[in-house]
């Protein structure tokens, strides 16, 4: 298909910069299959759903991958320069892939410190070498470092990677470290957020559960590539993102036994689906599943493992409104995109959110 059919015109202004508070006021659009759309809120979610339905949670943990520092001088001369680079996948102990700016001023061998000069504390002085350059400031760094010693470095050293269309507009602070991050986060290696998990609380997840919808978690570590626009002018030309996910052998029981009860299985965000997608086989069983997946949904998929999407608003051309597009019809989407933007709704990461139902009443296979 070609991309421009997932394209639409976006108010900058409708763009979220900050999440509501509390999580759960955001508003929430309902999309039934046909027939009218619903302006909510996600607090109104328990009454949406029904007693026996499974809520699947994506518990990864956002890492604060963004590092500023600077180039170190060379031995041959040269001065300092300032450096920022987002990790955007772990490679081993000690090494990451990350994207850097200013990329085209780095080459092989570069040193890269990220902290501050005379501290005593060794996280203060985290440095990594250039160990290979790729395209579009990509590069591979070598870190001094490795396994959790690393890993409490970059802790220390990082910010929460924001999305570019809200680190454009402002600079991550301390808010963003928790507001960037579900309240169930368990398992650290994503370098952006499941974005619909934002909207949980505590109080929200309590009153699901006296409402008998029950919750189990997967992992998808959601890599920077999620959330960017497809640059070619076909999705077939389209190369995803592979992304490290787990679907551990009691959660995926618990999915087919609701499946067998007749209860409907509802993903939280389009991670969870993504990962639930990738571990189901053809008859719609859920199998348990550990690795990387790159699966790409587009207009014509045939789902197996979901019965509803709570998903927030996406980017236009982007492999997320194709998933969405994908699940509802593009149409449908098109004219729900639409109502949410009439109607003054926030979109993306801390934007609000809709609650989807598919374009047929059943995806399941016979």
């Amino acid at each position: 298909m070609r991309v421009d059919a997932f394209d639409f015109d976006l108010p900058e202004e409708l763009i979220a910069l900050r999440p509501a508070r509390p999580r759960d006021a955001a508003r929430l659009l309902c999309v039934p299959a046909e027939g009218p759309f619903d302006d909510l809120q996600v607090r109104d979610l328990p009454e949406l759903l029904e007693p026996g339905d499974l809520l699947i949670l994506n518990d990864t943990a956002v890492i604060p991958a963004r590092l500023a520092g600077r180039r170190l001088a060379r031995e041959e001369g040269g001065p300092e320069v300032r450096v920022e680079a987002t990790l955007i996948e772990r490679l081993d102990g000690a090494r990451w892939l990350a994207l850097a700016r200013p990329g085209r001023k780095l080459r092989v061998g570069d040193r890269l410190r990220f902290g501050g000069e005379g501290e005593a504390c060794f996280l203060d002085m985290l440095e990594a070498s250039v160990e290979a350059k790729g395209e579009g400031g990509a590069i591979t760094l070598a870190f001094a470092f490795e396994g959790s010693v690393l890993d409490e470095a970059i802790r220390a050293r990082g910010a929460m990677p924001l999305p570019p269309y809200i680190a454009a507009k402002r600079a991550p602070d301390g808010e963003d470290s928790t507001d960037y991050q579900t309240i169930y986060a368990a398992h650290a290696g994503a370098v952006a957020a499941p974005t619909a998990g934002l909207h949980f609380t505590d109080e929200l997840l309590d009153r699901l559960a006296s409402r008998g919808i029950e919750r189990r978690f997967v992992t998808l570590h959601v890599g920077a590539g999620t959330f960017l626009p497809v640059k070619g002018e076909t999705t077939e030309a389209h190369v995803m993102h592979a992304e490290w996910g787990e679907v551990s052998p009691e959660t995926a029981e618990a999915i087919n036994e609701t499946r067998r009860r007749g209860g409907r299985l509802v993903a939280v965000g389009t991670t969870a689906l993504r990962i639930l997608e990738s571990a189901a086989d053809a008859s719609g069983t859920v199998r348990p599943f550990s690795g990387k997946t790159d699966i790409f949904i587009t207009p014509g998929y045939r789902f197996r493992a979901i019965d509803r999407l709570l998903t927030n608003f996406h980017l236009p051309r982007s492999t997320l409104f194709m998933l969405v597009s994908a699940f509802c019809g593009l149409e449908r989407m098109q004219a729900a995109y639409a109502h949410a933007i009439e109607k003054r709704y926030r979109f993306y990461s801390y934007g609000d959110a809709s609650l989807l139902a598919p374009a047929t009443p059943s995806l399941r296979p016979e």
